[in-house]
C-alpha cells in the first residue's frame, strides 16, 4: 500500500504529457473514420477531422481501407462551405505511406481557372502566388517553373496543384512510411510540431499560406522542400534532420527559424530568397551546407552556429549583417563572389576559426573589408587567425584591412584610456560631478581603499550602484591602474603614432594612400620652394617670375594635387581627416618660416642668381640615398654645381625636382642649395623637408613590405 501511495503522488506531480499515456492507441477502422468525419472537433481555432492518438494502416496490405480512407476524407475536406475542415493527425502512427496530396482539391492556378469553390478570401491566397512571382521572384528566379506558368496564361500540367483548404495538425505523430505532399498549397497553418518522419518525406513545390511549424520534429529520412514558399512564418526550431535536406529554390517571406536545430547531413539552400530574417542561432551543422546563389534581403543570425564541414556562400546577396558571434567555423566557409551590401557586413566576435585547420575563402580584396569586431578586447586572437587565414591564401589586402582593424580599434582603447576617467583614481567630488549620488561616491572611495576596481562591471557588486547609472556613466569610466605622468605621456606618444600610421598609410595597408600623401607633400614643398626663389622682391629692382612661368607652376601644381587628393579620397576612410593631418604637418612651419622670410625681407649678395644648384655633371634619373639638401663649401663642388637658369621655359620642373629629391631621395637632376648668401630661413625650409622625407621613407618601405606578397609572407610567415 506504501508503495502505491508513493507513486500515485508520484503521477500526481510530475504528470506524463496526454499523448504518451496513450500506449495503446486505437486502430482506425472504417467505421470509426465515418463517425469521426460526421463529427468534427474544434483544434485551435479550427474545425477538424479529430483522428487523434490512433494506429492509421495504409500499407499495400490494407489498401481496400487505405482507398476508402482518401476517398472519404478527399470527399469532406473538398466540401464547399464558410470553414473548411482540417485534419488532425496528433499523436497517431501511421503506417505505409501518407499520400497528403490526394487529399487536396486539384486546380489550376491561373486566374480564370481558379475553382469556384473557394471562398474569396481563399481566392486572394491563391493569387497572391502569382503576386509573389511578378513582385519579386520572376527576375530573382526567371527559370522558375511556377513563376512561369502563372505569368502565362493558359493552363498547364505543371501550373495545376492540389489545394489544402483547412489547417494539418500532426503534434507528436509518427509517420512510419513515406509522407508525401508535392505541389500542395496549405491554405491554413500546419503544426507538426515534435513529429517523427521515419522515412522520406516530399514538400516539393508546397506552398504553405499561414505559419507553418515544424518545431522539435525528426526527420529520419530524406526531406525535400525544394522550390516552396513560404507565405507566413516558418519555423523549425530545434528539428532534427538525420539524413540529407533539401530548401533548393524556396522562399521565405516572413521570418524563418531552424534555430537550435540539428543538420547531420548535406542540407541545401541553394537559390533560396528570404525576404525577412533567416534565424539559425545555435544550430549545428555536421555535414556540409550549401547557400549558393542565395539572397538574403534582411539580417541573417548564426549566433554560435557550428558548422563542422564545408559552409558555401558562394554567389550569394547580402543585404542587411551576418551574424556569427560566437559561431564555429571548423572547415572551411566559402563567400566567393558573394555580394555584400554597403551596410552588410560578417559580425564575427567570438568566432571560433583556427586557421591552421580551417579557412575562410572570399574575393581578394573585398572580403577583409567585411569582418567588423565591436571592441579588440576578446577579439584579437579572433582577427589574428583571420589575418593568418588571409595570409596562408597570399590574400594580402585583405589580411592588410584585418590588421587596420585590429589596430583602429587599439587607438579606440587608447583614446578610451587618455580620455576616460579612472575609478581608482578619480577622487569623490568629481565621481559625484560625473553623476554618481554622494552615496555612490562614497561606497566606490571605500572600495578602491580595500581593492581596485579590475573593470568597470564590478560597480554592479556595489550595494548602491543600480544598473541605470551604470549604464549611463559607463561609458565614460575605465578601471586600470594608477598611471604616474610619464605613463601618460607614453600612452599620448603611442596614441598620437598609431593615429599617423593610421591616417597617412592605413597602418601600413595601403601603399596608394601613402603615395597620395607624397604627391601632396611633393606639390607644395615644389611650389613653396619656386616661390622663394623666384619671387623675392618687388623694389628697388623686381625680381619676380614671368607670367609663363607663373601659369605653367599654378597648373601643374593643380594637376598633382588633384591627382594626390583623388587617391587620398579613394583609399582613406577618413579623408577629410587625413588631409587635416597632413596639412598640420606641412602647414604650419613653413607658413611661419615662409611669413618671417618676407617680414624681414632679403638684403644680401648674389640677389640674382639662384639659390638652387644643379650637378652639371651628369643629367640622369638617379637614387640619391645619401644626399644632404645643401653643397659642402669644398670650392670643387662649386664649380660642379651650377646655379639653376632663370631664362628657360622649363625651368620651373628643377623646384619639383628638388622637392622629389628631397623627400624620397629620387630624381632627374642633383639639385641643391648653394652654401654662399644663403638666407637661414630657406635652408630651414629644405632641411625640415628633408626630415620629413626620412620619416616618409620609412613610411612607404614599410607600406610596400606589407603590400607585396612574397615579401609580406616572408615577414609574416617565418
Amino acid at each position: 500500500m506504501g508503495f502505491i501511495a508513493i507513486f500515485a503522488t508520484f503521477l500526481f506531480l510530475f504528470p506524463v504529457p496526454a499523448f504518451a499515456v496513450q500506449n495503446d492507441r486505437i486502430n482506425l477502422t472504417w467505421e470509426l473514420l465515418q463517425e469521426r468525419v460526421k463529427s468534427p472537433v474544434l483544434r485551435e481555432g479550427n474545425l477538424t477531422v479529430n483522428l487523434r492518438g490512433m494506429v492509421i494502416d495504409l500499407r499495400p496490405e490494407n489498401a481496400v481501407f487505405r482507398d476508402a480512407f482518401y476517398q472519404l476524407l478527399r470527399k469532406e475536406l473538398q466540401k464547399t462551405g464558410a470553414k473548411a475542415l482540417g485534419l488532425d493527425l496528433s499523436a497517431s502512427i501511421i503506417e505505409g505511406d501518407f499520400l497528403g496530396s490526394e487529399l487536396g482539391l486539384r486546380t489550376p492556378l491561373y486566374a480564370q481557372g481558379i475553382a469556384q469553390i473557394f471562398t474569396p478570401t481563399e481566392r486572394d491566397q491563391l493569387e497572391s502566388l502569382r503576386s509573389v512571382c511578378l513582385q519579386s521572384l520572376a527576375m530573382a528566379f526567371p527559370d522558375s517553373k511556377d513563376c512561369k506558368s502563372l505569368l502565362g496564361n493558359q493552363s498547364t500540367t505543371s501550373s495545376n496543384i492540389a489545394v489544402f483548404r483547412g489547417a494539418l495538425i500532426m503534434v507528436e505523430s509518427r509517420f512510419n512510411g513515406e509522407v508525401k505532399f508535392p505541389n500542395t498549397f496549405f491554405l491554413q497553418s500546419v503544426n507538426a510540431q515534435g513529429t517523427n518522419f521515419f522515412k522520406s518525406t516530399n514538400w516539393q513545390e508546397s506552398r504553405f499560406g499561414r505559419t507553418v511549424s515544424f518545431n522539435n520534429a525528426i526527420f529520419h529520412g530524406s526531406s525535400s522542400f525544394q522550390g516552396s514558399i513560404f507565405f507566413d512564418k516558418a519555423n523549425f526550431q530545434e528539428v532534427t534532420f538525420i539524413e540529407a535536406a533539401n530548401f533548393q529554390g524556396d522562399v521565405f517571406c516572413k521570418i524563418a527559424k531552424f534555430n537550435q536545430g540539428k543538420f547531420r547531413q548535406v542540407v541545401k539552400f541553394n537559390s533560396s530568397y528570404w525576404q525577412d530574417n533567416a534565424d539559425f542561432s545555435n544550430a549545428v551543422f555536421t555535414n556540409q551546407v550549401n547557400f549558393n546563389k542565395v539572397n538574403f534581403h534582411q539580417f541573417v543570425w548564426m549566433k554560435d552556429a557550428i558548422f563542422k564541414q564545408v559552409l558555401i556562400f558562394r554567389e550569394s546577396e547580402f543585404n542587411q549583417s551576418v551574424d556569427l558571434l560566437g559561431a564555429s567555423i571548423l572547415n572551411q566557409a566559402d563567400f566567393s563572389d558573394a555580394k555584400f551590401a554597403e551596410t552588410a557586413f560578417l559580425n564575427v566576435p567570438g568566432l571560433v576559426f583556427n586557421s591552421n585547420q580551417a579557412k575562410i575563402l572570399g574575393n581578394v580584396g573585398e572580403i577583409g573589408k567585411k569582418f567588423i569586431v565591436p571592441t579588440l578586447h576578446g577579439n584579437q586572437n579572433i582577427l589574428r587567425n583571420l589575418s593568418q587565414n588571409f595570409r596562408l591564401q597570399q590574400q594580402v589586402g585583405d589580411a592588410n584591412q584585418l590588421e587596420y582593424t585590429k589596430q583602429r580599434l587599439k587607438l579606440i582603447e587608447l583614446s578610451h584610456r587618455l580620455v576616460a576617467i579612472n575609478i581608482n583614481t578619480a577622487s569623490v567630488n568629481r565621481l559625484i560631478n560625473l553623476g554618481f549620488s554622494e552615496t555612490q561616491a562614497s561606497e566606490i572611495n571605500q572600495r578602491r581603499q580595500i581593492k581596485h576596481f579590475r573593470n568597470i562591471s564590478e560597480l554592479l557588486a556595489l550595494a548602491d550602484v543600480d544598473l541605470e547609472t551604470y549604464n549611463k556613466l559607463s561609458d565614460r569610466l575605465i578601471a586600470i591602474e594608477p598611471m604616474v605622468l610619464s605613463g601618460w605621456i607614453v600612452q599620448s606618444l603611442n596614441w598620437l603614432l598609431l593615429s599617423l600610421l593610421l591616417l597617412l598609410s592605413g597602418y601600413g595597408t595601403n601603399f596608394w594612400l601613402v603615395f597620395g600623401v607624397g604627391g601632396v607633400v611633393i606639390s607644395c614643398f615644389g611650389v613653396l620652394f619656386w616661390l622663394v626663389d623666384r619671387y623675392r622682391r618687388l623694389c628697388p629692382v623686381p625680381i619676380v617670375p614671368k607670367y609663363y612661368e607663373t601659369v605653367c607652376t599654378l597648373f601643374s601644381f593643380t594637376c598633382l594635387m588633384s591627382g594626390s587628393l583623388l587617391a587620398i579620397f579613394r583609399n582613406s576612410v577618413s579623408p577629410w581627416v587625413t588631409l587635416l593631418c597632413l596639412f598640420m604637418i606641412i602647414f604650419p612651419i613653413p607658413g611661419i618660416l615662409l611669413w618671417r622670410l618676407y617680414q624681414q625681407g632679403r638684403y644680401h649678395d648674389l640677389m640674382d642668381r639662384s639659390y638652387f644648384t644643379e650637378d652639371g655633371t651628369l643629367r640622369q634619373l638617379r637614387l640619391l640615398i645619401g644626399r644632404l639638401p645643401v653643397i659642402p663649401r669644398n670650392p670643387s663642388f662649386r664649380e660642379r654645381y651650377m646655379p639653376l637658369l632663370w631664362d628657360r621655359r622649363w625651368n620651373w620642373l628643377n623646384y619639383y625636382d628638388f622637392s622629389l629629391n628631397n623627400l624620397v631621395r629620387l630624381g632627374f637632376n642633383d639639385i641643391r642649395l648653394r652654401d654662399e648668401h644663403l638666407p637661414g630661413i630657406i635652408s630651414a625650409l629644405a632641411w625640415y623637408q628633408w626630415s620629413l622625407g626620412l620619416l616618409y621613407i620609412v613610411l612607404a618601405g614599410w607600406t610596400l613590405s606589407r603590400t607585396i606578397p612574397g615579401l609580406n609572407l616572408l615577414i609574416y610567415l617565418k
